[in-house]
């Protein structure tokens, strides 16, 4: 029997592909259903339960040709378990939507919607299922609507790189918001207008595949949050981006009965702040568990949170000292110890990933009814999740971090009861440090820095620890961002174009076997083009898992 695959597509003026995940050929029970389901804190489907590794490929659906699309999807169903990223508003080739000046047209021609049928029919020819992003928190100004550049989000320089080919190319929010004529980011939330043109562009993608058990899910944006190139109003709050997300899931369901929905944001929290959708009964203080037994899950808090902090800086501190790694210091008093004002200080907040800085309150956004499980991102080399420890690397504070940022996000989705989804993780190397763009921006960030970045071994090293931190900790799914694919077809102004496609490497960087042509997918600094071991070690995890869970059902 075929495996059964997956994969998400996401859009914003259009749309992205944002996930290609292979599970066990799930075998169909009797009323059970073909669509993918939950089941307490998993998914199910054909009344089997599975869970899955992913990778990105949000280029996907601006390829040049039905072919390239057909061999990457293929490249990604060999290797077991993956997922991809795309995105679909280029100014040439394909695009689903555009909107000017508060007009709005739905492009369902060869190279628009049409193009997405395709797309979703060889996913589901390879096995795949695919869970669509609806838009995108990054989109950049254009220099104007017609040209191949684009202006970075402060709107003062210009990169050479085709169009679509960086991940926040693809249209997004900030579109809807300066197409209207408006001025702050969370506008897209609240205005009454663009709520409406949002909603025309959801029904139409809902409503086309309603019936077909190829999709896996809807998810409503990428990384949303109060602001992005456009600042946020003084009255944007977690509240808001709540009732946003509470308001489209309403929407779709009564569309689409038959498909799961998510959030898509990066699992910000806000420990302390008024809840939309609180948790009922609210979680009372816990006693100590009797032997054997199992503690009820709670919610993250801010003391635990600080309390944990700070166990874990004095547990490195002392094993740094003991390995020599780091020298005592502060003042003797009667022969002991006693910590300076520094090493003794702690701060009494939690930083902007749990106080509601971003206006994301991931937790009450899990909460709604509507949204049927969980999601976060990873990507220490671009967001702080916990403070950096003076007495750890920066490559330890990376993998630390990211290892509590994981057990965060269980504890917090285990509290609600859904599932969760790890939807996006990724760490830069050394080798592909020049290709870096971060998501909020247009060019490279280290280009001249030969030095920044993880060691390929650090990267699968890193890779590794989470993965399995994510299988211990009972995710459903985790994607890795992301897919690299090769030898493709070039058209001048398309995102695949000649001479003009890839970002030069490190002199270091050596190529994978595979890597035959100039012509390769786009790279934000994400592939691992030049490290195959990540590959393989997606391919192992999504095997155990399979094995697992093949184990589980005889």
């Amino acid at each position: 029997m075929r495996d059964h695959r997956w994969f998400t597509v996401g859009g914003l003026a259009a749309l992205l592909l944002s996930g290609l995940v292979v599970a066990a050929p799930p075998t169909a029970k009797r009323g059970s259903s073909q669509f993918v389901q939950t089941d307490g804190a998993s998914f199910s489907v054909n009344g089997s339960k599975f869970r899955y590794v992913g990778t990105n490929a949000y280029w996907l659906p601006a390829l040049n040709t039905d072919q390239d699309i057909w061999d990457t999807l293929g490249n990604i169903s060999a290797v077991g378990a993956k997922s991809l990223d795309v995105a679909t508003t280029p100014v040439n080739g394909t695009w689903f939507q555009s909107i000017q000046n508060g007009q709005v047209c739905i492009n369902d021609g060869p190279n628009g919607l049409q193009k997405l049928d395709t797309v979703v029919q060889m996913a589901q020819q390879h096995g795949l299922y695919v869970t669509m992003t609806l838009t995108n928190n990054w989109y950049p100004s254009a220099s104007n609507s017609t040209g191949s550049s684009l202006k970075a989000r402060g709107g003062t320089t210009e990169t050479t790189l085709p169009r679509n080919y960086l991940s926040n190319d693809y249209g997004g929010m900030d579109l809807y918001v300066r197409q209207f004529g408006l001025q702050c980011h969370d506008e897209f939330y609240t205005d009454e207008t663009i709520l409406k043109a949002f909603q025309n562009f959801t029904s139409q993608i809902v409503s086309r595949y309603v019936n077909n058990p190829a999709i896996f899910s809807w998810e409503l944006a990428n990384d949303p949050r109060c602001d992005s190139t456009l600042p946020a109003s003084g009255s944007c709050t977690t509240e808001t981006v709540t009732q946003w997300h509470a308001t489209m899931a309403q929407y779709i369901r009564s569309i689409d009965p038959n498909h799961l929905i998510s959030s898509g944001n990066q699992g910000f929290m806000c420990l302390d702040c008024p809840k939309l959708y609180p948790l009922n009964p609210a979680p009372a203080p816990q006693p100590s568990p009797a032997p054997g037994s199992k503690k009820r899950s709670v919610p993250v808090t801010t003391k635990q949170l600080l309390r944990e902090l700070a166990d874990s800086r004095r547990f490195n501190r002392r094993a740094a000292m003991l390995s020599g790694r780091l020298k005592e210091d502060g003042i003797r008093v009667r022969g002991r110890w006693a910590a300076t004002v520094t090493r003794g200080q702690q701060s009494s907040e939690v930083g902007p990933a749990y106080d509601g800085s971003y206006g994301v309150d991931s937790q009450d956004i899990m909460n709604i009814p509507d949204i049927n499980f969980g999601t976060f991102q990873l990507f220490p080399d671009q967001d702080t999740y916990v403070p950096s420890d003076p007495s750890l690397s920066s490559y330890q504070n990376f993998v630390n971090s990211g290892l509590s940022w994981i057990k965060y996000q269980a504890q917090s989705a285990e509290a609600v009861g859904k599932p969760l989804t790890m939807t996006a993780f990724g760490l830069v190397t050394q080798d592909n440090a020049a290709a870096f763009v971060p998501f909020n921006m247009t060019a490279p960030l280290y280009a001249s820095n030969t030095s920044y970045g993880a060691t390929n071994q650090q990267q699968t090293d890193a890779y590794s620890t989470w993965l399995n931190t994510s299988v211990s900790l009972n995710l459903a799914g985790m994607i890795q961002y992301q897919w690299g694919q090769q030898n493709l077809t070039a058209e001048p102004g398309t995102v695949i174009s000649p001479g003009t496609t890839g970002v030069t490497l490190s002199s270091r960087a050596t190529l994978a076997s595979n890597d035959l042509s100039s012509n390769s997918s786009p790279d934000d600094g994400y592939n691992p083009r030049t490290n195959p071991d990540v590959t393989q070690l997606l391919n192992t995890i999504s095997n155990e898992i399979q094995n697992s869970a093949g184990n589980a059902r005889k």
